[in-house]
């Protein structure tokens, strides 16, 4: 845009009925400092949503999928295990939908995720960190079976990755109509993104390379060992191969059941490891870089994706999934050197001008 010329806006042209109503169509933007030359680099920024996460789409689907079927009653209490972010977006669709939320969470996950899921009504349940995503999943599950709850089933239920084809995939091919895509890079929660994505561009885009990543300490798909499950798909136990990783909101300590399709149909091309510190260290540049404000594990596929650019072809087109807001991060080690105080160089430049000083 030219310097002198002043930006408008027009609206959207419509008027939402809910908040709901604007989940998805999330920008696709282009990177523009930290993109070696000769190769575009884009993210698809999920924090546009309304509870600025990719999982919007997800509890969107899940609620209304189990409206259109009948196995949610109206007024019944929906429960979930969660990191956090499907937990917030559940927590907004239940809100506007008049549905109490209970949410389990693992006590490790950050404390402004489960004050989030508060603020907007819903009751979180913490586990034992030790029980790792195991626990806060069975914990669930008792407090359904008990209570008589609708269990959203984020890690087994089809409308988790249906969404993503019906949605983010068909985004994505209308933003790159016409222009090369030659790699989409993603990591895994519950697995839904990469395998609705993989269901379209395998077969509208077959020269795209889906590139699926996971914490290099915590390589659960890598290992080759298979998860065992229960009856219905969920996990019988701790996947063998899990550390803790920081990555949150990527890859539980089981492989879900949602991913297990893009796994056994060959739904990715590539899988690339990825050090949490990596995932840390993107996000800030990001931010500080670009302006572009994500999480770790936005950092996470973001470094991946900088992985192919510096040895990419001149003209490759890269897009990296950033699913969420750094804003969800402020307690973790994203934040851990950022400082709530002046540091010197700003107490400097305070007290370079005679003005109001503090102290």
């Amino acid at each position: 845009m030219d310097a002198q010329t002043i930006r408008t806006t027009k609206g959207r042209g419509r008027l939402y009925d809910s908040i709901l109503d604007t989940v998805g169509d999330t920008p696709v933007v282009r990177i523009n400092h930290l993109a070696p030359p000769g190769v575009r680099v884009y993210v698809k920024a999920e924090f546009f949503n309304p509870a600025a996460s990719v999982k919007d789409r997800l509890a969107l689907n899940i609620i209304e999928a189990a409206e259109r079927a009948g196995t949610l009653l109206p007024g019944q209490t929906v429960v979930e295990a969660t990191s956090g972010n499907t937990g917030i977006g559940l927590a907004m669709v239940c809100a506007q939908k008049g549905y109490p939320l209970v949410v389990t969470m693992a006590d490790s996950f950050s404390v402004e995720r489960r004050r989030l899921m508060r603020m907007l009504g819903a009751k979180v349940i913490l586990t034992p960190r030790a029980q790792k995503g195991t626990g806060m999943y069975m914990k669930a599950v008792e407090l359904a079976e008990k209570h008589g709850w609708f269990l959203a089933r984020q890690f087994e239920t089809s409308a988790n990755a249906d969404i993503h084809e019906a949605t983010t995939a068909r985004e994505i091919i209308a933003d790159f109509a016409g222009d090369r895509l030659d790699y989409v890079v993603t990591g895994y929660g519950t697995g839904g993104t990469v395998t609705g994505i993989a269901r379209v561009l395998r077969r509208e885009r077959p020269e795209t390379k889906i590139i699926l990543s996971e914490p290099a300490n915590a390589p659960l798909v890598g290992s080759g060992v298979a998860q065992e499950r229960m009856t219905g798909g969920g996990p019988a136990v701790s996947h063998p191969s899990f550390q803790p990783h920081p990555i949150q909101g990527w890859t539980p300590d089981f492989i879900p059941q949602v991913l297990q399709e893009a796994i056994d149909a060959g739904g990715y091309d590539e899988l690339i490891p990825v050090a949490g510190t990596d995932g840390v260290a993107w996000a800030k540049k990001l931010a500080q870089r670009e302006g572009i404000l994500t999480g770790i594990s936005g950092g996470a596929s973001f470094a991946v994706a900088m992985g192919i650019a510096e040895t990419a072809a001149p003209g490759t087109v890269i897009l990296a999934m950033l699913p969420d807001t750094g804003e969800r991060y402020l307690s973790t080690p994203l934040f851990s050197d950022i400082p709530e105080d002046m540091d010197a160089a700003e107490l400097e430049l305070s007290l370079s001008t005679p003005g109001y000083q503090l102290g």
